[in-house]
């Protein structure tokens, strides 16, 4: 086998060294004996850093995968941080995890990592969704949290996101600082993986009740619910934690006919029915649907691993049931929600909603017609809790989201919220069919009112360490020679979050862009259309989103004028791709 560069050899040497268990040891010579020199090299070459869902990658051994000794790692650097900013004061975390391989046992570690430097532990005794987590911080008083999960990823991962006193995950300046005080531990004899286990106080079932009777209080039409109490909603939790909570809280919502898809009800880390555990894939939603279409469903609901994200399916005109994107189901609660309140005169004095720079400019539009400010953020969910907890009680943060399929109605917590997210959106099934409307035709009514708006997201995969090497390089590539027209249609302003500029294409103009730095490009051309270029934070991924719009004179055009979007996206992005 071709040795690894010295760096690299530093570190596999470092990890065969006593201090790592005989197990970690033997994983990695077995690496070495094998000759696995590409899994060898993705292992070491790198630390596992804090993307935009915090610390996340393969299960295994080696600086760059989940394991006791990163997760040890990470621990007590964001120990040793909060006690640096909480000097001489009780300080206070939340553990929580979810339904993957190995979670429970990483939070008992994160947990008794925290407890031997002295920190009171929070520790949840049963998996729970992460907006519980954020739920838990607030309710508890603590000044951070950790959850363990990887969200939708594939069986093999695992993470790990860090929050603040806020419950919002670790945003600047704590989320470099954090990486800092990791950083600078440079031996495991740092890690304190055992100490007063006294410090852990177990959170049983009673956070429940606060957490789905505090949801409650949001409900904006309960005399809707109660008049449609027999809605058949299906849901499936695809074998993660949102069968702890989502059945539950309909229930108390006052839903009485809700189905659950068995085959996807026990929690398992292997995700056995779908190949990726993800309500944003058909895949995923299959048995859901099949459920749906079994019992003449009105809604049908199905949620990720650790319940932050919900995808959803209800019946078109035609009475097949089809699958909503994450635009589309973020736009109809928008409009519910504002819509509802504006009626009931319930907007509040100084209301706003907020979505990231990838997710339609439909909610932006709706927003504008009902009055009501739309703040955007970067990507990922943080950026948008951050925001909340900036604007504080000066301003009333209604509803928001991401085109990812995470989504929040009220301020209750700091992150995308699926469960939350669940009850408004049967209870918005419920009040539109009160008005004799399916969910399907109020989307068409929006498309006709605000324009009809096609998105698509091409996400390529680039593994290991030559796959981040390749992202980098199409994102140069794609700044060193930019488009002057999209699919024909010329480009009128480009958008570089890395530089801080927008720049007009016809006069060379630059402005600059009050948002943090962040790989990301956007074409806008002359028509309004959106492309943006970003690699993920959490997955080997580079992802390029196109939104394009044109004018819906008649709700019965809506499929051939999709036809037409769909192609004036395709030319757009071969333009960008080449595919």
């Amino acid at each position: 086998m071709q040795s690894p560069d010295k760096n690299i050899q530093k570190k596999i040497e470092d990890w065969l060294t006593p201090s790592y268990d005989e197990g970690t040891r033997k994983a990695v010579q077995d690496l070495i004996d094998n000759n696995e020199e590409t899994e060898l090299t993705d292992s070491f070459y790198r630390d596992l850093e804090f993307g935009t869902g915090g610390l996340r990658g393969i299960m295994g051994v080696g600086s760059n995968r989940m394991n006791k000794y990163t997760i040890g790692k990470a621990t007590q650097g964001l120990a040793n941080y909060l006690k640096k900013q909480f000097p001489d004061q009780e300080i206070k975390v939340a553990v929580s995890y979810d339904s993957r391989n190995n979670s429970q046992a990483f939070g008992q570690l994160v947990a008794n990592v925290f407890a031997a430097n002295g920190i009171k532990v929070h520790l949840f005794t049963a998996l729970r969704p992460t907006p519980m987590l954020s739920f838990a911080i607030r309710h508890f008083g603590c000044q951070s949290g950790v959850m363990l999960t990887a969200s939708h990823n594939p069986k093999e991962y695992n993470g790990y996101k860090a929050y603040w006193n806020d419950g919002c995950q670790l945003t600047a300046p704590h989320d470099k600082n954090v990486i800092d005080e990791v950083n600078a531990i440079n031996s495991v004899s740092a890690i304190q993986f055992e100490g007063n286990t006294q410090n852990i106080i177990p959170v049983g079932e009673e956070i429940d009740q606060r957490y789905i009777n505090a949801n409650k209080t949001l409900s904006i039409h309960p005399e809707a619910v109660l008049a449609q109490k027999n809605l058949k909603i299906v849901f499936s939790p695809i074998h993660g934690t949102g069968i702890t909570i989502v059945p539950k809280m309909l229930e108390a919502w006052g839903f009485e006919n809700v189905s659950v898809v068995a085959e996807q009800a026990t929690p398992d880390g292997n995700f056995p029915t779908v190949i990726y555990p993800n309500p944003e894939e058909e895949d995923a939603m299959a048995l859901a649907k099949k459920k749906g279409e079994e019992i003449d469903a009105d809604l049908v609901l199905a949620t990720d691993p650790d319940a932050d994200r919900v995808g959803i399916a209800v019946k078109n005109n035609k009475g097949q049931f089809q699958l909503l994107n994450g635009n589309q189901i973020g736009s109809l609660l928008i409009y519910y929600v504002l819509s509802a309140k504006s009626e009931l005169k319930q907007l509040g004095s100084n209301p706003y909603i907020v979505k990231t720079i990838v997710t339609t400019n439909l909610e932006s539009d709706i927003a504008k017609h009902f009055g009501v400010p739309c703040y955007e953020t970067l990507t990922g969910f943080k950026y948008i809790g951050e925001l909340i907890t900036n604007l504080g009680d000066s301003a009333q943060y209604l509803v928001g989201g991401e085109e990812s399929y995470g989504f929040l109605v009220g301020d209750l917590v700091r992150d995308k919220d699926a469960p939350n997210a669940c009850a408004f959106l049967a209870e918005m099934t419920a009040y539109f069919k009160t008005k004799g409307k399916t969910v399907y035709e109020v989307l068409l009514d929006i498309y006709k009112e605000f324009g009809c708006y096609q998105e698509k997201l091409i996400s390529l995969t680039k593994k290991g360490k030559a796959g981040a090497e390749e992202i980098q390089a199409m994102m140069n590539g794609l700044r060193h020679n930019l488009p002057t027209a999209l699919g024909g249609i010329k480009v009128k302003e480009i958008r570089d979050y890395q530089l801080s500029q927008i720049t007009d294409m016809s006069t060379g103009e630059r402005r600059a862009i009050a948002l943090p730095k962040s790989d990301v490009l956007q074409f806008i051309t002359v028509d309004g259309d959106v492309i943006s270029a970003r690699p993920s934070g959490t997955e080997p991924k580079i992802k390029f989103y196109c939104s394009v719009k044109e004018s819906l004179k008649d709700t019965a055009d809506y499929l051939d004028l999709q036809n037409v979007l769909e192609d004036k996206v395709d030319c757009m992005m071969k333009d960008i791709i080449g595919q």
